[in-house]
């Protein structure tokens, strides 16, 4: 009975390892991608986030950036983005944690 198990056994894990040794290798050619990703806008990532005078969350607030509105990202200083909101004008520092760019994908 045992060495009917271990020829069973052993058949089985030759027929599986016979697959395995006939399957094509990857070629090393590269290929070029189509997709020209480009970056992202910036979006505001929560309900709104605290315009501010410096890089920092305990200086002066300025004002509210909030999801629906249109602005623009300047330079950046650590995890905080020089701004202006184009809706209101107003021009500040708002955390990185908030503002940030998608991740875009291209699949070919």
């Amino acid at each position: 009975m045992r060495a009917t198990r271990v020829a069973v056994s052993a058949a089985v894990l030759g027929a599986l390892a016979i697959p395995l040794v006939s399957i094509p290798t990857a070629s090393a050619t590269t290929t070029v991608s189509s997709c020209s990703a480009k970056p992202l806008p910036y979006t505001v990532h929560t309900k709104a986030v605290t315009i501010r005078s410096k890089a920092s969350s305990k200086s002066t607030a300025l004002g509210m950036l909030y999801r629906s509105h249109k602005f623009t990202v300047h330079k950046s200083s650590g995890n905080w983005r020089y701004i202006t909101d184009k809706t209101t004008g107003v021009k500040g520092w708002v955390s990185g944690t908030y503002v940030y760019r998608d991740v875009a994908m291209c699949l070919d």
